[in-house]
């Protein structure tokens, strides 16, 4: 009897830790969709301009490049503003000879940045960068 109350109460501790949150990660919305609006692809195979544009668009929109690696193709950077910190990872990806897929993942102090049209502006400003970039435009 006492086992089946021990075991009985131990099953109870572990069901009262299942979590009934959709969000459990701290959004609302899907992975995919999540990805869809975080991630760009870009018609070049150049993936060192891609990195250079990607570290002088986080540069003007006010980021502090903390890691740059262009073997792994990621950038990462913070961006202080008066109440808190905004951190922007960024990873550049080769997908075939023509392609390269860039994708952004931010963060707002603790919470993850699910906005779709703060990713819109980087990716804009990005485009810009990148045409600049390959017209040698100073």
């Amino acid at each position: 009897m006492k086992k089946i109350l021990c075991s009985l109460f131990v099953i109870t501790l572990l069901c009262g830790c299942v979590s009934t949150h959709d969000d459990v990660l701290g959004t609302t919305q899907t992975q995919v969709q999540m990805r869809n609006y975080q991630s760009r692809m870009f018609d070049t195979s150049d993936k060192a301009l891609v990195l250079r544009a990607v570290v002088s668009t986080m540069q003007d929109l006010g980021f502090i490049i903390e890691r740059a690696d262009e073997k792994l193709g990621t950038v990462s950077g913070t961006s202080y503003v008066i109440n808190h910190a905004s951190k922007l990872t960024v990873s550049v990806r080769v997908i075939n000879s023509k392609q390269i897929v860039v994708r952004a993942n931010g963060q707002v102090g603790l919470e993850p940045l699910d906005e779709p049209i703060a990713y819109q502006n980087f990716f804009n400003a990005l485009g810009q960068s990148l045409f600049l970039e390959a017209h040698e435009v100073e």
